[in-house]
């Protein structure tokens, strides 16, 4: 009996709310897809205009939280108790990090974004195209932009869920987050309805990340091996990928998830070593050095930079999409880490998980980009132009004009196609979870099941609406996940202060205990 209901329990109205939503969305778009393409176009037009200032304003509010929990008194408090341990070592802690998180944004943006801003420069500054000035604003623009503002969401969330499943011993879902706003018990419509919500915005989230992979393998094959750029080749992609991933959900977390984890950094690492020693090596570190300069010294302004009074769209198409996509992310990447991550400190989590990802993406980006740069500048090509046409054959377009370029290449869509596992295995887990009431080893059923709707999502939002399509789904899931994530702010905060009052004062009432004993056994003496 109890492993019926074991099995059974994905069945509740969390589970059949959020599907549903899902699934008619997924309809829509298979059926219409021209109308959905139409009003994918109006409702991100919408969103990004009215509320592009918001996703700023919180995104860096979310920085400053998370900075403020690390080094202030609570910084030493210990996911999981005071002699709780690490699980995983660090190397392995950080590559799944790595993988869940954005490791596909990275490679699919490495190149494509900075050469984008080479060959259109933001409109603030009045640079022109294709000039040193135009590489320099380039590169730290995606510092910026693929930094730690990417992973200040995923840091919150996962910090959140870490403290009240470790320390308070709740569910590992978000509603239970916010016990301290609006109670442990009762409000059963208004935690389902949290619930729903954060489901709703992880399988955008994740089906944005997973049509850009997709869509990146695609023209990887295309200019390596001669592959149609098509629907029929993009569906192919997803199924070996559905194939993949079912057996990595199969093995479990300590040996799927963990093992394509290591793969994928143990790859990504050597990708990033061989473009640095066959690549423009004193050029590239020097470009990662004033990158970084750029980047801290613009930190401020550039968080709440907005283009207004130009009427231009850069920003909503760049930052804001980015600070969308990565809120929509928050529940899917958070619930991971928080899974990944007991044992370790305030502190340690938030360090750990907004620096230390960001700083191999920027190294990526410096490398990979900086020696598309170089390229363009120094050497005639004419790597922006052909990015402008097609972004997802960016990185594939710089590795033609290096040696090793085919090897490379090659090794970039292994690399790209693990890390599309890997994403997919992890949100099927956490997904699995979120609609099983926080149960930490999902059934397999629950896993197919979601497996299965994000990867038909992703087809349906590549054929309907391509790229944009992609993006307007990330935006529709961030806005009203980013309400509930500044309730939870305030219930994470109210919970550590009074968790850590407690524990000073059971420390004093024990010190007290102490002298008491040491004063009657000196009386008694």
């Amino acid at each position: 009996m109890e492993h019926k209901k074991k099995k059974f329990k994905f069945m509740n109205s969390i589970f059949w709310v959020s599907f549903s939503v899902i699934f008619l969305f997924a309809l829509w778009g298979a059926i219409a897809p021209d109308i959905l393409a139409k009003q994918a176009t109006v409702i991100y037009n919408f969103i990004a205009g009215t509320f592009g200032w918001f996703y700023l304003v919180f995104v860096l509010f979310i920085i400053i939280f998370n900075f403020y929990l690390a080094f202030s008194k609570y910084g030493k408090i210990r996911l999981g108790g005071d002699d709780a341990k690490p699980k995983y070592r660090l190397f392995t802690w950080v590559a799944m990090l790595f993988s869940c998180g954005f490791g596909v944004s990275i490679v699919f943006w490495g190149v494509a974004e900075p050469m984008t801003h080479f060959g259109t420069p933001p409109p603030f500054d009045n640079i022109e195209a294709g000039t040193p000035e135009a590489a320099r604003e380039a590169m730290w623009t995606a510092f910026f932009n693929n930094g730690i503002h990417q992973w200040a969401s995923f840091t919150f969330v996962g910090l959140a869920i870490s403290y009240f499943l470790y320390r308070q011993e709740e569910r590992s879902l978000i509603s239970d987050t916010m016990n301290s706003v609006i109670g442990e018990t009762g409000k059963k419509p208004l935690r389902n309805t949290i619930d729903i919500i954060a489901v709703i915005a992880t399988v955008m989230g994740v089906a944005t990340t997973l049509g850009l992979s997709v869509l990146q393998i695609n023209g990887g094959l295309q200019t390596v091996f001669d592959a149609p750029s098509a629907t029929s080749t993009q569906i192919m992609i997803v199924a070996a990928m559905f194939l993949f991933f079912m057996v990595s959900t199969l093995s479990g977390l300590d040996r799927g998830i963990k093992y394509l984890s290591n793969v994928n950094l143990g790859l990504a690492l050597i990708l990033m070593i061989t473009v640095l020693i066959i690549g423009p090596t004193g050029f590239i570190l020097e470009t990662i050095t004033m990158g970084i300069g750029d980047y801290l010294q613009n930190f401020f302004q550039a968080s709440l930079r907005l283009d207004q009074y130009t009427e231009g769209t850069w920003v909503q198409e760049w930052p804001i999409y980015y600070w969308a996509w990565t809120i929509a992310w928050a529940p899917f990447v958070g619930m991971f880490v928080a899974r990944i991550s007991k044992g370790r400190t305030v502190r340690e989590f938030v360090l750990g998980v907004m620096v230390s990802p960001p700083l191999i993406g920027i190294i990526w980006i410096g490398i990979f980009g900086g020696t598309a740069v170089n390229l363009d500048l120094f050497h005639g090509t004419d790597i922006a132009a052909m990015v402008a046409e097609d972004e997802t054959t960016a990185l594939f377009m710089m590795l033609e004009n290096i040696p090793l370029g085919t090897i490379l290449s090659i090794l970039s869509i292994c690399l790209l196609f693990t890390f599309l596992v890997t994403s997919a295995d992890s949100a099927t887990f956490v997904l699995g979870m979120m609609t099983s009431k926080g149960d930490t080893d999902p059934s397999v059923v629950v896993k197919v099941i979601w497996g299965t709707l994000i990867a038909s999502l992703a087809v349906v939002l590549i054929i309907s609406a391509g790229l944009e399509g992609l993006q307007t789904a990330s935006l529709i899931g961030a806005l009203p996940f980013s309400i509930v994530l500044f309730i939870a702010c305030i219930s994470l905060l109210k919970s550590i202060r009074q968790d850590y009052r407690e524990a000073r004062q059971k420390a004093e009432e024990e010190r007290q205990r102490q002298i008491r004993e040491q004063i009657e056994n000196n009386n008694t003496g």
